[in-house]
């Protein structure tokens, strides 16, 4: 929050209709993930989850992110993000880089592969947001709906295109 930013100290009753709002994001967020999920099983055989590394990995300052950073990042335990990018290791999408100013920490960086490998699976990941999202909201809706996350978001993410491969 920023200074001057007022702070609820009030916890809404169960039955607060504001809470509409948030049970509606809730259940609206699980649906879009789990079409999302569906749809590059099915055509891209890769998780969400798999796909999103590669996203956040691409979107990174050379290509990489501290493996903390990564978890931070997907919202997952350390644990969990180390089974994704094993499994992404394993597939030569990713690989592990140790850190020059801290033995213990470790980068996660994307290979040539992994970077391809994103390119191809985007179209059905951009395809499945624009059906399931983007087109289902008028445009000024829209720009609004991303006006209020982004003050509910603490975090600035970068979001700008890759870096063409070169």
């Amino acid at each position: 929050m920023t200074a001057g930013t007022p702070v609820s100290t009030r916890v809404p009753a169960p039955d607060d209709p504001r809470l509409d709002a948030w049970r509606t994001f809730l259940l609206a967020h699980a649906q879009v993930r789990r079409q999302l999920e569906r749809e590059l099983q099915a055509e891209q055989g890769m998780s969400l989850g798999q796909y999103e590394v590669l996203l956040f990995l691409a979107y990174s300052d050379e290509r990489r992110l501290r493996m903390s950073e990564l978890a931070d990042r997907m919202v997952l335990s350390r644990s969990g993000a180390t089974r994704l990018v094993d499994r992404l290791e394993a597939d030569r999408l990713v690989e592990r880089v140790s850190c020059d100013t801290d033995r213990r920490g470790q980068w996660a960086q994307l290979t040539r592969a992994g970077y391809q490998r994103l390119r191809s699976a985007s179209p059905t990941h951009l395809r499945g947001i624009a059906e399931h999202f983007l087109d289902l909201i008028p445009g000024d809706e829209l720009a609004a709906l991303g006006d209020t996350l982004a003050r509910v978001a603490t975090e600035p993410i970068p979001w700008r295109p890759p870096p063409r491969a070169g």
